[in-house]
């Protein structure tokens, strides 16, 4: 028989025996977590990048990593979106997006799309605040095929038309969303807060200006920012270094330096102290944020801030959630800290969320916790347990190449010194208690704070105003040529909207009215229900459903949509807007709220009965193609009518789309029916941006039906 020792068997066996005492000794002895000693992190250190600056000023940075057979690269440009004047607010997103897609001067985007695809290669760009970038991922192998399709977007990109008028649809359908959810209304109307409504760091996109962007735009701010001396470019990868650079140089050696990218003059104007307050009605809980400018990066006192943020708000070890979330049971998710940004102020900001029945009461205790980093001292242990596991996070920063190249061109694009990553744990090392309650006081004011509230204040168990005097801030979406106003929130105007009624206009008005079936037998009309069929044009091809629609007028309105599916339910009304499908009940997204209060706003019956309401606008435009025109506006809802002069009989309408697919909605009304003394639209076909959307058949209208009030009540 073999011997048990030659087997290895032996070894094995004792090492066991040996672990296992030492575990039985270690569970012996402890009895707590605290007792538990970790023995320090021990050093290590990854491959710093080669860098080499060309004499044109572009900074190339070379990381070889042998691993895989890739290699990628990133260019990253000075010049972004706080580089764009307010009146363009949204040209870098476009820019970023259709820089790619619009393909260069000798090939479409879609060829570039083929041809990448072909190599399972990758050729990005995007933009930001401060930057844009162009970025490759590509085989090895493929490298000299893919880095000039690399160069010749970097350098000559074409802008296609086609393409940046689907980025435009497509962040004008980001616009039409962006009041949905709660969180993004917090983090957008604060930052406007901390920095100002007019700053470029709190910037926003609208209609307006999203629409005024063209393809001259974009190519003057290529031309402005993309010069070598503009650019950090960095590869990583399975290459030689000495054999990438000659590359690099030869591909781009000779290309001329341009103007120097200049960085603009922080715009920083912070809101005054107090509470402001959006309401937002389809939510169960508030989200409350506080806020006030902070520092950069580059400030001495960054480590310390670095500590203190951690331990007021580092996980479940951090106070806040220690406080308000275990011992308090008010939230589930709260944090906050000094914000410290590259080359631009941060914002110190606090915030968290909580159901609508604590929303006072939480705004109390947040605003006690900013207070208390003023008024009482870290521990000790606190103190270990944040640098202990700020140090065990930073080594996951700089674990890969592909991160060390990141970092190094980071540092370089915002002039900072090639080690400060090295020399952080040091300085993380040294943070002392003192040293936190001193940037404590020196970068926390909570006499400054401004306090935001998003939420249904019917809900709250007190009024708002318990914590101070509450400023509303409006963030209805901007029509397209309406401006957003000085407050930062928007002016809610509708699209060239009339100095008033004219006489052609009401008279045309008042000959529909004639047609429909005259003045007393319109306002008769309590409630309309429409039966009949719909046939809606998607991506999967046509899909059709059965119609009930019922409208109590004048502010209630109940759709039923049978499909193969199942049933949809929308419903508005003075209580609220809500959707049943077969997933259950919920409120509708702001967006799709609002759609609907216009729709019914401007539906015809609606019209006619508020054809003598002052509130309502009747503005005769002229004749187009032998239809008479008049737009018509109440209040932000608008729609346009195209009428035959001669019978008074309505053709078509023209609104303006809303929710998550904007545009200019045509419904053409084809066929005409009596009902109850009432001529009313029986069939419309239905565009959108002159694309067929759909189509509409009532096989009977319902003129005054029995009514339960229980239709238009949230189940």
């Amino acid at each position: 028989m073999r011997s048990l020792r030659n087997t290895g068997i032996a070894t094995a066996l004792a090492t066991a025996a040996a672990l296992l005492a030492l575990g039985s000794q270690a569970h012996a002895q402890v009895n707590d977590y605290h007792d538990i000693k970790a023995r320090p992190l021990r050093s290590f250190t990854m491959p710093q990048p080669k860098r080499v600056v060309l004499p044109n000023g572009l900074v190339l940075f070379l990381q070889e990593d042998h691993e895989l057979p890739l290699v990628r690269g990133t260019a990253m440009i000075r010049g972004g979106s706080r580089d764009v004047d307010a009146s363009k607010a949204g040209l870098v997103g476009i820019y970023g997006q259709a820089w790619r897609t619009g393909g260069t001067a000798t090939k479409t985007g879609d060829q570039l799309d083929e041809q990448l695809e072909g190599r399972a290669a990758r050729l990005e760009t995007s933009g930001g605040t401060d930057s844009t970038s162009v970025s490759m991922n590509v085989l090895k192998e493929d490298f000299d095929t893919v880095l000039p399709i690399f160069i010749d977007v970097l350098r000559n990109p074409e802008f296609r038309q086609d393409k940046i008028d689907l980025a435009k649809t497509q962040a004008t359908t980001g616009i039409s969303r962006r009041n949905d959810e709660a969180g993004e209304i917090l983090g957008r109307e604060s930052s406007k807060l901390g920095y100002g409504a007019n700053s470029p760091y709190a910037q926003q996109p609208e209609y307006a200006t999203i629409a005024s962007i063209t393809r001259d735009d974009l190519l003057a701010f290529h031309k402005r920012f993309v010069y070598p001396n503009n650019i950090i470019l960095g590869f990583v990868g399975d290459f030689d270094s000495a054999q990438m650079e000659k590359k690099i140089r030869a591909a781009l050696g000779t290309w001329a330096r341009g103007p120097q990218a200049a960085k603009p003059a922080d715009v920083i104007a912070p809101a005054k102290a107090g509470i402001y307050f959006v309401p937002k009605d389809d939510v169960t809980q508030a989200n409350i944020a506080m806020v006030h400018p902070g520092t950069t990066r580059n400030s001495p006192d960054y480590p310390a801030i670095v500590v203190m943020n951690e331990m007021f708000s580092g996980g479940f070890s951090g106070r806040l959630m220690q406080h308000l979330r275990t011992q308090r049971g008010l939230t589930y998710g709260v944090g906050g800290g000094i914000g410290a940004n590259w080359d631009y102020p941060g914002l110190f900001r606090a915030q968290m969320a909580t159901k609508s029945g604590t929303t006072v009461e939480s705004g109390e205790a947040l605003r006690g916790e900013v207070a208390s980093l003023l008024t009482t001292p870290f521990t000790e242990p606190e103190l270990s347990l944040a640098k202990e596991s700020i140090l065990n996070a930073h080594v996951f920063s700089m674990d890969s190449r592909a991160k060390m190249l990141q970092q190094q061109m980071q540092l370089e694009f915002y002039g900072y010194p090639a080690d400060w990553y090295q020399r952080y744990p040091e300085l993380i090392g040294k943070v002392t208690n003192e040293d936190v309650t001193r940037v404590a006081k020196k970068y926390v004011t909570p006499d400054k704070l401004a306090i935001l509230v998003v939420g249904n204040e019917k809900e709250f168990e007190k009024p708002l105003s318990s914590l101070g005097t509450v400023t509303p801030i409006d963030i209805t979406i901007p029509e397209p040529g309406a401006a957003p106003s000085k407050s930062g929130g928007s002016s809610g105007a509708a699209p060239s909207a009339p100095a008033g009624t004219n006489p052609e206009g009401m008279a045309l008005v008042n000959k529909v009215r004639d047609f429909v079936g005259g003045k007393a037998k319109i306002d008769a009309v309590t409630s309309l229900r429409r039966t009949g069929s719909t046939t809606m044009t998607t991506p999967n091809g046509p899909m059709e459903a059965q119609l009930n629609s019922l409208v109590r007028y004048p502010d209630a309105r109940r759709d039923e949509m049978s499909m193969a599916m199942g049933q949809v339910t929308s419903v508005i009304s003075p209580d609220g807007a809500f959707v049943i499908t077969p997933m259950g009940t919920q409120d509708l997204p702001g967006s799709q709220r609002d759609s609907m209060v216009a729709d019914l706003k401007t539906e015809l019956l609606s019209v006619l009965k508020n054809a003598d309401n002052a509130a309502y606008t009747f503005t005769s435009t002229g004749v187009e193609n032998g239809a008479a025109v008049v737009e018509i506006h109440a209040g932000s809802a608008s729609t346009r009518w195209y009428i035959d002069p001669a019978s008074g009989k309505l053709l078509r309408t023209v609104a303006r789309g809303r929710g998550p697919q904007p545009g200019d909605v045509t419904t053409e009304l084809t066929a005409w029916k009596n009902f109850g003394g009432l001529n009313l639209p029986v069939s419309a076909t239905i565009s959108r941006n002159g694309e067929k959307s759909g189509e509409l058949s009532l096989t009977n209208v319902e003129v005054n039906p029995a009514v339960d009030a229980k239709a238009f009540v949230k189940p």
